[in-house]
């Protein structure tokens, strides 16, 4: 490749990607221009010679620069987004520059190599069953979709139906048991696996979100066949996490796989301070959960464990004549994961488990919970201002004053404003400010800064 071609482009790329987070720190963290604004400056018709490469960057930066809502700043709050750590973006940048299909060890030997040794740091650091396998997916939505295929199969095999060989046509019914805070990624996963919403059988749920154990024996009492269970660890709204050993103990007995969605909970396992929250959860028989969450690496990330390897894989291996797929000990990608052609997103999480390691992954974690619980605690010192969950993690739910309206024009303004960006939800029947602390930089200033913007617009919206 020509230096020509290629130097120019890069460099101005690096020059964007640097004034972008050199100004993290003090950009508007929400957007400032919409759908119109856009589209006038970047729909044109595609011509016939093409463009300069440094100019289509230039406008692309531009374009970005206005158009985004600043996910990586320390003072974004919205969806359990978290920042990108410093060697999990050099290394996702290397990614893009080796170009690499981590699909079969054929192609990258090192990909694979890679992605072995993540692997089993990632089970060491939840310290899950060191048996348990681990497929590198997109994000929260294909954990939860692979980690269920898994028990799909599983759960039909001891009937003795093979179900990738047969399909679900005539196959004997499956009870699927989700909670009723269940996040809507597991409804959806349960979708692409071929089990309508109508058939989802729902527990109840306490007022922090968790599953009411009590509730789900009764339910499995009434049940026959096989049966997969769907629980939690950290609701998307309060960070709640459901009775997990309790649970695992009920699926025990009543013969049912245990999956449970931590997209970000799962994290907690890695510190000492936390890791009580999620007490029986190495009981399940598969997790889900998303490294751009907490560890703070590049999207797409996410992680599905299964403790039974041999499930795992036979849900999810492919084979064809053209592959060249291993036979002895060497990793293959497609064993593990819905995708053939991939890019190697193991890197990153290696080069930052690798560079932080467990002090700093726990420190990582406990961090983002003690800005949280400063939020609460600063923004519930407000007349008028109620924290509506327990903030066990990094989630926190705000009520501003003593009506729906009032808190949603509070949302709105506070992502108008632009010191940071927090998102709406209904949380127990009424509207909320959702407050997800997430992002490695997130400092005590960060936090103290955005309480005021942010009690700033509740007393103006309050006076109205």
């Amino acid at each position: 490749m020509s230096d020509d071609l290629l130097d120019p482009v890069l460099e101005t790329a690096r020059n964007h990607a640097k004034d972008y987070l050199d100004g993290l720190s003090t950009r508007h963290v929400g957007v400032m221009h919409g759908r119109d604004e856009l589209l006038a400056k970047l729909r044109t018709p595609l011509t016939d010679e093409g463009e300069d490469q440094t100019a289509v960057i230039d406008l692309l930066a531009g374009q970005a620069d206005i158009g985004m809502t600043s996910c990586s700043s320390p003072r974004y709050f919205g969806f359990v987004i978290g920042g990108t750590y410093p060697v999990a973006l050099a290394a996702d940048w290397l990614v893009s520059t080796w170009d690499q299909n981590a699909g079969i060890h054929a192609i990258s030997p090192f990909a694979a190599a890679v992605e072995e040794v993540a692997a089993e740091w990632i089970v060491d650091l939840f310290d899950l069953p060191r048996e348990s396998s681990v497929g590198f997916v997109t994000g929260g939505q294909m954990a939860n979709f692979t980690c269920l295929a898994a028990a799909r199969h599983s759960v039909l095999r001891r009937v003795g139906w093979d179900v990738e060989l047969d399909g679900l046509a005539g196959a004997p019914h499956i009870n699927i048991v989700v909670s009723a805070a269940a996040h809507v990624t597991i409804e959806v996963a349960l979708r692409y696996l071929g089990f309508g919403s109508r058939s989802l059988l729902r527990v109840d749920s306490d007022d922090q979100g968790r599953m009411r154990a009590e509730s789900l024996r009764e339910m499995l009492a009434t049940l026959v066949g096989p049966t997969i269970i769907c629980a939690q660890a950290g609701n998307v709204n309060s960070g709640s996490f459901d009775p997990l050993r309790e649970i695992a103990e009920i699926a025990s007995e009543f013969g049912a796989w245990l999956h449970v969605d931590g997209a970000f909970g799962l994290w907690a396992r890695a510190s000492t301070e936390l890791s009580a929250l999620a007490d029986g959860i190495d009981r399940a028989d598969s997790w889900s959960a998303d490294a751009h969450k907490w560890l703070n690496v590049p999207y797409d990330s996410g992680l599905a464990i299964v403790r039974h390897a041999a499930d795992h894989r036979a849900a999810m291996s492919s084979s064809a004549s053209y592959l060249i797929q291993t036979s002895g000990a060497e990793r293959d990608s497609i064993d593990w994961v819905p995708e053939l052609s991939r890019r190697a997103r193991a890197i990153p999480i290696y080069a930052t488990l690798r560079a932080l390691g467990r002090d700093g992954v726990e420190s990582l974690i406990n961090r983002g919970c003690a800005r949280a619980r400063q939020m609460a605690d600063t923004l519930a010192a407000e007349q008028g201002v109620q924290i509506l969950n327990d903030v066990v993690v990094n989630q926190a739910l705000v009520r501003f004053g003593d009506d729906d309206d009032i808190t949603r024009a509070v949302v709105s303004g506070v992502q108008k404003e632009g010191t940071c960006w927090a998102s709406g939800t209904t949380w127990n029947g009424q509207a909320a400010m959702r407050i997800s602390v997430t992002n490695w930089a997130t400092s005590h200033e960060d936090i103290a800064r955005s309480a005021a913007a942010i009690l700033t617009v509740y007393r103006d919206v309050h006076q109205r």
